[in-house]
């Protein structure tokens, strides 16, 4: 490590053989509910805090007199063993510019969390750079770098900071964001805002180009001509009939490598909001991997800025479904609760699967090797082409420090109603195409679990379709093309076929609750192992049993939906649920001849995947190719040529 401290070494003397792979950045509005993850605070440490007062602008903050301010925050701090691990560079260069005099201490992290101090450097002057020299030698298992400023009897100023990694002889690449948008212009436009806002952003950007899928276009909005006039050709819309996030995905990547001008396309969802730092850093990432490698950012929730979804996933094997990556993560870490320094289990640097396309950057050479995404609307998308490329001896990363904030799963419950047709077909899909397994390993007894409890909460609708999802799944893959465009409006139209399938936003929609016999008290909490089987079991039974008579006249209790376990629900001949969202309620509604009759289905088409899995895995695998190439695609899209 060397360090070099003086107010007369120039920009071009720090950057000289170097790129930069972060600059410390501020939120552009001062938000008080997304500081945390700027700058961070220590439980322990009262002085550490900042007031929005301070951020004077974007790359620049000032900390008041004998006061301390860090940044080893998510945003702030330098992920040195992501790019220990990724890519092909061996030191950062920490460079520090500041006015007044004030104290710098560099500290670094191991894979624990356990925080050590490297370098304590006292600056004096108006103005001074100070340039840190840091081997990224030690980090092999996770890790990062940060610093601090300390103000002294004044005030200091730090004028911006920024991660600087030498070149490798290695060219700067480009990169063409590709946004899905499906009747969320408002959203849309957001993010066309600030891409033309970001003059850094804009010098790694070939083209912004939004593939509209809506009836609410993106075009019509107030103030989209202005912003188009100011990206001139680095934007461009593309209108096209709804094919999902696959189908509105897959175009943007296909246009953008038919362009042939971007060495990345980075896949944006529409209802976010930008950090937009982010490309620039996933693009500087990208260009020194040791191989072509997908690079992906991690998802705040918007409407709780300082929550994190997840550090990364993978898929679990054995039921083949979504679970954190790592040792002891979690979901929905919260950066105003506990700062980066205090969360020991985000020092270790995690292995993923896949990184969800809310931001995830792609190689233009990768996606020709590849294909596109398979034609499935929503859901597990990114997971299969996260795999698909694995296979193909391309890794995914998801990367600390690039993140968007996304509407959060929190005000969803997407395994029940319409939404449940697609995560069925969709998981079989995948773990048909690339599960290691004989079978599938537990996923088909998973999935017949699932079907019962939906059952036995007398949620039919969600059962019709996850029963539909299964026979798609048997009739093979060479028609998901042809009702790519269609299934949607199919499902959504059953719904008026069922109590549960049916929202009432007024509340007083539904007759009064009552039930001709209370119930005994049941137990709160949910069952133990001990309890669970003969609770499933007894649960499944009742659904062959006669259904009180009153129940189809008058819900017996009303369920909030935080409290709609299977286990409640089951209890009921009948009840009111309130949706995730709060905006409305549904009647569920016990029947017993659809109960029999969907038990007696799921049954056989479970029996049926299992006896025929290793052939419809042969032939899953075996139409990947066909079915995720562009001119498959084309034809989707009805750009090609043959019709």
């Amino acid at each position: 490590m060397s360090t070099t401290m003086t107010a007369d070494v120039t920009q071009e003397q720090t950057t000289a053989g170097h790129r930069v792979a972060q600059r410390v950045i501020f939120p552009p509005s001062g938000d008080l509910d997304v500081l945390a993850v700027y700058i961070d605070r220590k439980k322990a440490d009262a002085e550490s805090s900042a007031h929005p007062d301070d951020v004077l602008g974007r790359h620049s903050v000032r900390v008041r007199p004998g006061r301390r301010m860090s940044f080893g925050s998510y945003f702030n701090a330098f992920p040195a063993s992501y790019w220990r691990r990724w890519t092909v560079v061996e030191t950062v260069r920490l460079v520090v510019t500041t006015s007044g005099p004030c104290t710098v201490i560099v500290y670094r992290s191991n894979a624990k969390g356990a925080p050590q101090r490297v370098e304590s450097l006292r600056v004096d002057g108006e103005r001074s750079r100070t340039v840190v020299d840091l081997s990224l030698q030690t980090f092999g298992d996770g890790g990062w770098y940060w610093f601090d400023v300390i103000a002294g009897t004044e005030p200091v100023v730090l004028d911006g900071a920024e991660w600087l990694v030498p070149d490798a002889g290695r060219p700067h690449g480009r990169t063409s964001l590709a946004v899905t948008t499906f009747n969320r212009a408002d959203y849309c436009l957001e993010t066309i805002r600030a891409v033309a806002g970001d003059a850094g952003l804009r010098t790694v950007l070939d083209e912004l180009i939004v593939v509209d899928q809506g009836t609410d276009k993106v075009a019509d909005q107030d103030g989209f001509d202005e912003l188009a006039a100011e990206l001139g050709p680095q934007l461009r819309v593309i209108e096209q009939p709804n094919l999902g996030g696959s189908g509105g995905f897959s175009r943007g990547m296909y246009e953008v490598v038919k362009a042939a001008k971007s060495d990345y396309v980075i896949l944006l969802d529409d209802d976010i909001n930008l950090e937009t730092a982010s490309i620039e850093r996933l693009t500087a990432f990208a260009d020194l991997c040791r191989t072509p490698t997908m690079v992906g950012g991690h998802m705040f929730d918007l409407y709780n800025r300082s929550v994190l979804h997840t550090f990364g996933e993978v898929v679990e094997p054995w039921i083949w479904g979504p679970r954190n990556a790592g040792v002891g993560t979690y979901f929905r870490h919260d950066f105003s609760r506990t700062g980066l320094r205090d969360s020991k289990v985000l020092h270790q640097c995690v292995d993923v699967d896949y990184n969800g396309w809310w931001m995830t950057l792609i190689p233009t050479d990768v996606i020709r090797r590849i294909g596109l995404a398979i034609p499935v609307f929503i859901k597990w998308d990114d997971s299969e082409y996260g795999l698909r490329a694995r296979a193909a001896g391309v890794p995914t990363v998801s990367l600390p420090g690039a993140a968007v904030w996304h509407v959060s799963w929190g005000d969803k419950d997407d395994l029940v109603g319409w939404q449940s047709y697609f995560h069925e077909r969709n998981r079989l899909i995948s773990a048909l195409m690339h599960s290691p397994l004989p079978k599938g390993g537990d996923l088909l007894r998973d999935s017949t679990m699932l079907d019962m409890k939906h059952l036995v909460s007398m949620q039919y609708y969600t059962v019709n379709g996850r029963l539909q999802a299964q026979r798609d799944v048997l009739a093979g893959p060479d028609r998901l093309h042809e009702i790519l465009p269609t299934r949607l409006a199919e499902i959504r139209s059953d719904a008026q076929e069922y109590d549960d399938g049916r929202v009432a936003k007024d509340v007083d929609a539904f007759p009064h609750v009552m039930r001709r016999k209370p119930r005994k008290p049941g137990k709160s909490t949910p069952p133990n192992r001990i309890e669970l089987l003969p609770k499933a079991g007894l649960s499944v039974l009742r659904q062959l049993f006669p259904v009180d008579p009153t129940a189809a006249d008058h819900p017996q209790a009303r369920i909030a939906h935080k409290d709609a376990s299977w286990w409640r629900i089951a209890q009921q001949d009948s009840a009111i649920v309130s949706t995730a969202d709060g905006t409305g309620a549904s009647w569920y509604k016990r029947d017993q001849r659809r109960a029999r009759a969907m038990l007696k289905a799921s049954a056989a088409q479970h029996a049926k995947l299992y006896r025929h899995w290793d052939e419809l895995a042969r032939a899953y695998r075996e139409a990947l190719p066909r079915i995720t190439s562009f001119e498959a695609w084309e034809r989707t899209f009805g750009i090609s040529e043959d019709g």
